[in-house]
């Protein structure tokens, strides 16, 4: 790596299945937006990417094809900031030669970062724009005051943003999480390739958040309990109640659990589930049960084991002895088989973005968007921004009842919801 004496690293953890399952389909790249007062300004953001890139090392780099894994090279290239032009997270040519495992993109007033899952998570790619942004208002004549979760061009790197914060926490003695078993599918027809559907509410924070302590859970459980309660509806309008349990996937950020200072995958998603078989729930039913759930599910003894589950699959002398040709081969087949195969669909929450004075004035709104993939052809991203909260759904088919659904619940509790979207 260019400032730490070292020019290549491994894959994450969490990161070494995504480029042998990625396809135009199966995108692994999300996107975090903001949405600025005014009209952006391509070459002194170009001139601001130039700066920050430096202070990312970890981020400028190309993957590589190993003999049993891929890996990433330090590249002196500079990636190039492109208008926006396609659907958003769309596939990304990353294993060809000197491409970038992220975009940056403007449009109008718009810089978004589209980032890959080989790289990092959502609070990687959020540190990333936040300290792309303050760069770029810097460059127009704003001081802005540092703060911990900003990095800076001319700040030293701590050697702790790079590692794989997995096997830190990695523990032997452990036994593995229960297997998940298939669970409930839309039965959506899917898009055209490169097509990706993004229908956004925006919603007064005061209001949503009032009504998520009037019932005493988190805006996360409110959420996931309206999206449970919503497909419920659906399944009872088309008559699927005797199908399979209804699995949501959530990432959970382990940063907030575990010592880490990684800016690169530290997640792990824990999956809540109901089982509408076995007859019909009232959403306050629905609530308490996704309440519990969460709870026990995001304590750290059990997080262990799914670290530990992990950390040993990748151990594995079988495994590791695989050619990667060969691993290319099979990876997809075990990604459906334990991974998207046992979800319906997910939500992940960025939680509430704070910006510094006096940039934040200058910010209308941050956004996110979740990786588009045939498994779960519905996923949300949400985030929070001053006083608004982004609810985005991004879907990869033409079908829109479970967000009609979804947006009606809320609204039906009297609050209010403008939506957006980019469907024609």
């Amino acid at each position: 790596m260019a400032r730490h004496g070292k020019d290549w690293f491994r894959l994450d953890n969490a990161a070494k299945i995504y480029p042998s399952i990625t396809s135009t389909r199966v995108s692994t790249v999300f996107r975090i937006s903001a949405t600025l007062y005014e009209k952006v300004e391509p070459n002194i953001l170009q001139e601001a990417l130039d700066n920050i890139i430096e202070r990312f090392p970890y981020y400028k780099v190309n993957l590589k094809r190993g003999i049993f894994w891929y890996y990433f090279d330090y590249t002196t290239k500079k990636p190039l900031i492109t208008k926006e032009t396609f659907y958003p997270c769309m596939f990304m040519f990353f294993k060809r030669r000197n491409r970038f495992p992220f975009r940056v993109l403007y449009y109008n007033k718009r810089i978004s970062i589209e980032i890959s899952h080989i790289i990092t998570d959502g609070t990687g790619a959020t540190t990333f724009l936040k300290s792309l942004l303050v760069e770029y208002f810097r460059m127009i004549g704003f001081k802005v005051e540092k703060t911990e979760d900003i990095f800076t061009a001319d700040e030293q790197i701590a050697t702790e943003e790079m590692e794989d914060a997995f096997h830190k926490h990695y523990k032997k003695d452990i036994h593995n999480p229960a297997r998940s078993k298939k669970a409930l599918h839309f039965p959506f027809k899917l898009n055209k390739k490169g097509k990706y559907n993004i229908i956004t509410g925006i919603i007064s924070s005061k209001e949503i958040l009032a009504a998520s302590k009037k019932y005493h859970v988190t805006l996360t459980q409110f959420l996931l309990a309206i999206y449970f309660d919503s497909i419920q509806e659906f399944m009872k309008i088309y008559d699927l109640k005797r199908i399979r349990p209804v699995v949501i996937n959530v990432p959970v950020n382990l940063r907030k659990i575990y010592p880490s200072k990684t800016m690169r995958n530290f997640f792990i998603s824990i999956t809540p589930q109901i089982d509408f078989r076995l007859g019909e729930y009232s959403f306050e039913e629905i609530l308490k049960l996704v309440q519990n759930y969460m709870e026990y599910m995001t304590n750290k003894k059990y997080l262990n084991q799914y670290i530990h589950r992990n950390v040993k699959n990748e151990k594995a002398v079988l495994l590791r002895l695989v050619p990667l040709a060969i691993k290319n081969i099979f990876m997809p087949i075990i990604y459906n088989r334990f991974g998207e195969r046992n979800y319906t669909s997910s939500i992940s929450n960025l939680g509430k973005i704070t910006m510094p004075e006096p940039i934040d004035k200058r910010i209308e709104r941050f956004e996110f968007y979740p990786p588009p993939s045939k498994g779960n052809v519905i996923k949300i991203g949400l985030t929070s921004y001053n006083d608004k909260v982004y609810i985005s759904f991004g879907s990869l088919t033409e079908n829109t009842e479970i967000e009609k659904l979804f947006f009606r619940k809320i609204r039906g509790m009297g609050i209010a919801v403008k939506i957006e979207t980019n469907r024609e």
